[in-house]
């Protein structure tokens, strides 16, 4: 009822009818005159506001205030506003009234309008953008019932770019519902145009407006808007999936990378992986709190600066453990697997004694927090894109150091034939040491690329083992090439079926389809010279 009322009176503002002027005293006046004076103060406020000055709306902001808040007094003497130092006069504000009277009720048709007056007043007149902002957040869930030159005016008169961006998006909503066809439509093309489901919702509501049965045109573009919106956002929809199957396959290649290098080179079935992937996120954290404690200008930067770091470290834990324990088990597969499975579990119990088994808090540098909205809801987040960005660069730099330098080129050799490779004088044994290390940094950087958008844990390496050796199977052991396309393919498969059949449901899945693929193509995608037969 309040509803209709509100917009019976702006049909007649949107029809040309100018409004008056506020006469304060009148409007205080119907305040105290019972319900219906109320309800006519109230719709008063409104219509009058898009063409109010500023004073008149900071007016009005107090005057509903006082009346929802109850400190608004109707007396003998008139209207008046009780405030902690004391009665004014509700019409001008002014002190020294008389505020023995009694507050008027709200009834339950009235509390909404008084509420939406006060929001319209407060985002013409509110003193800071939160004020501002707070009012706009209530008239957005009435604005079909409130005149679009509200909102106009407001437009006009804010400063801040990302309330008026919200404003003309609220004002769009507001012509939706105009008595003016031209205009509606003229509404739904620019809503259209902003390909979200928010939108898609507004418009298609549409459909049970009458005017969608009774005129062509209003028809014609509500339909024409729906179904760009529902295009637009199939392709954003494809492209989030796409977007986070490809950060997927990122930290799912750098922690596959050194375990294809390692299980191609020495046959060893190196459990122990998941951890370096642990142990590189917290030595990230052991950065990040080192320079907050030493640097705090530099702790926007903490992620660069750990990446030489973390490679170190993660590198001469990989080199100690096959020197230590590693070697001595080349002949013995079944004895590696165990033996590194038992060093796993000792890195994951040393870290949960040493530093808890709680998530670590890493800080959001300000260079990737938030994101960028390309179309419809596919938004880029930066700290995803990093990690997109940082494995295309760890890939390079991976496949010139097997391909480039003379350490790359002994471990090809030593891959190919170990045998041939020590006769012509390569040092095998150092050999895979030097490759151990490799292996064990670039899971450590994995480690690193985790820390914006993963929780970090003690358990958080067994979370990847699984498919990283899937990923190695699948590509074919010990290739550069083969690690990178099954990564794509197991990352963007498990984003696909993930959100169908749960996460447990998409590894079964994922690894049947790679076992269904073996039987067909036993050395995987791609097979180092000299292994197949």
């Amino acid at each position: 009822m309040a509803r209709a009322c509100l917009a019976g009176l702006f049909a007649a503002v949107l029809a040309g009818v100018p409004a008056a002027a506020f006469d304060r005293a009148a409007i205080a006046g119907e305040a105290c005159a019972g319900a219906t004076g109320m309800t006519e103060a109230a719709n008063a406020l409104v219509v009058g506001l898009p063409a109010a000055s500023r004073e008149d709306a900071a007016w009005a902001a107090t005057l509903t205030g006082a009346a929802i808040d109850r400190a608004l007094k109707c007396g003998a003497g008139g209207a008046a506003i009780e405030t902690p130092r004391g009665s004014v006069n509700a019409a001008t504000l002014q002190p020294g009234a008389s505020g023995d009277g009694a507050a008027p009720v709200l009834s339950l048709k009235n509390r909404p309008l008084f509420e939406t007056a006060r929001a319209a007043a407060t985002l013409l007149s509110g003193a800071t953008a939160g004020e501002r902002g707070a009012a706009l957040g209530v008239l957005e869930r009435r604005a079909g019932a409130l005149p679009p030159e509200l909102f106009e005016r407001a437009a006009e008169t804010e400063t801040d770019a990302g309330l008026k961006e919200r404003i003309a998006a609220v004002r769009q909503a507001a012509l939706l519902n105009s008595p003016d066809i031209a205009k509606r439509v003229a509404a739904v093309e620019r809503i259209a145009a902003t390909a979200d489901r928010r939108s898609l919702t507004q418009i298609a509501g549409l459909k049970a407006d009458p005017a969608y049965g009774k005129d062509r045109g209003f028809k014609a573009a509500v339909d024409a808007g729906v179904a760009s919106i529902e295009r637009r956002l199939a392709l954003s929809n494809a492209l989030n999936t796409l977007y986070n199957g490809l950060s997927f396959a990122s930290i799912l290649f750098m922690a596959s990378a050194g375990l294809a290098i390692i299980f191609g080179l020495m046959g060893v079935i190196n459990l122990a992986q998941g951890e370096f992937i642990m142990i590189g996120a917290y030595v990230t954290y052991a950065v990040q709190e080192a320079l907050r404690a030493a640097a705090p200008g530099l702790l926007d930067a903490y992620l660069i600066v750990a990446i030489p770091i973390v490679f170190l470290t993660t590198a001469g834990v990989g080199v100690v453990l096959e020197a230590t324990l590693v070697r001595r088990l080349y002949t013995r597969p079944l004895m590696t697997l165990l033996a590194t499975w038992a060093v796993s579990l000792l890195i994951v119990n040393l870290v949960r004694v040493g530093v808890g088994t709680q998530n670590l808090q890493f800080v959001t540098p300000s260079w990737m927090s938030g994101g960028r909205l390309l179309t419809g809801d596919f938004i880029v987040t930066w700290n995803r894109l990093f990690a997109i960005v940082f494995s295309g660069f760890t890939l390079a730099l991976t496949w010139l150091v097997l391909k480039r330098t003379p350490l790359g080129l002994n471990i090809r050799a030593v891959t190919q034939n170990r045998a041939m490779a020590g006769c012509v004088g390569i040092a095998t044994r150092q050999v895979d040491m030097m490759a151990f290390g490799l292996g064990s940094g670039l899971a450590g950087l994995a480690g690193l690329a985790l820390c914006p958008i993963y929780s970090v844990n003690p358990q958080m390496g067994s979370n990847f083992i699984v498919d990283s050796f899937m990923v190695v199977v699948l590509g074919g052991v010990g290739t550069l090439a083969g690690t990178v396309i099954a990564s794509l393919g197991v990352g963007q498969i498990n984003v696909l079926i993930e959100p169908l059949y749960g996460a447990v449901a998409a590894k079964v899945i994922v690894l049947l389809m790679i076992i269904a693929f073996l039987q067909w193509r036993p050395e995987g995608l791609y097979a180092v010279k000299g292994r197949r037969r």
